[in-house]
């Protein structure tokens, strides 16, 4: 892609784990990719990682107001934003009886409202262009049920929900709506399991191993690409088979 040709993807989340590994799989894909991280040390390694291919930036994704300051200052420098991928993503995991509000007020905001505060800010750009594709990041959670994760799991299949829902309106934009749901991944977060319990996790899934971030960003890339232009509203589950639609 030339520079006036190349499309601009915004990756929230984007300074470790699955969203770097998505991050880093779209600039090979030619996108100029603007990452998220929630701190300026993490946005500043992300701008030194992407060098001319995208750039970091902070980002609270609670802060109505701070996404539509980033979202207006990457029009202005970049171009409309034509690839989203919401990632960014927290757990505040407890049984429902000792589940706090503000628990479940966290999770709810940063994966499910900041889905569509994101989805709503850039789909003016990608109507313009008569170009888009959103990928939302749900959870093999939100169909496989894992106890101390009710939070959890009801905002991911709101997620998957909502995709649903905006894949019908847009849709004669040519403006595309999935998501995609991990399952068992190694992450930092899966590294500091004992031994035994990701033993346990294994056994669960049919090819009896992990996945690892590569697997979700390769699906990621897949859905963001022309290859995929007539596939929207679905939910692509990466899992090994743990879960099976």
């Amino acid at each position: 892609m030339t520079q006036e040709q190349r499309k601009v993807a915004l990756v929230t989340g984007a300074s470790r784990g699955i969203g770097a590994a998505i991050a880093k799989q779209l600039i090979q894909d030619g996108y100029f990719v603007v990452g998220t991280a929630t701190s300026q040390a993490g946005a500043d390694a992300l701008t030194e990682q992407f060098a001319a291919h995208g750039e970091g930036v902070v980002l609270d994704v609670r802060d109505a107001a701070a996404i539509d300051a980033v979202v207006t200052a990457i029009e202005q420098k970049h171009g409309a934003v034509l690839v989203l991928v919401n990632n960014a993503g927290i757990t505040r995991d407890n049984l429902l009886l000792r589940m706090s509000e503000d628990d479940w007020d966290d999770i709810l905001n940063i994966h499910l409202k900041a889905v569509y505060r994101l989805s709503k800010r850039v789909l003016k750009g990608m109507t313009r262009a008569r170009f888009g594709r959103i990928v939302n990041i749900s959870s093999v959670v939100a169909h496989f049920a894992n106890p101390g994760q009710a939070n959890y799991s009801a905002a991911k299949a709101g997620i998957e929900a909502f995709s649903r829902s905006l894949a019908k309106e847009m849709g004669s934009r040519q403006i595309t709506v999935n998501s995609v749901a991990p399952g068992f991944i190694a992450t930092e977060m899966t590294d500091q399991l004992s031994d035994d319990i990701r033993q346990k996790m294994t056994e669960q899934v049919a090819l009896g191993r992990l996945g690892n971030t590569q697997d979700i960003a390769n699906a990621v890339s897949f859905l963001a690409s022309e290859r995929a232009s007539y596939i929207t509203g679905t939910v692509l589950h990466v899992n090994g088979g743990l879960y099976m639609a």
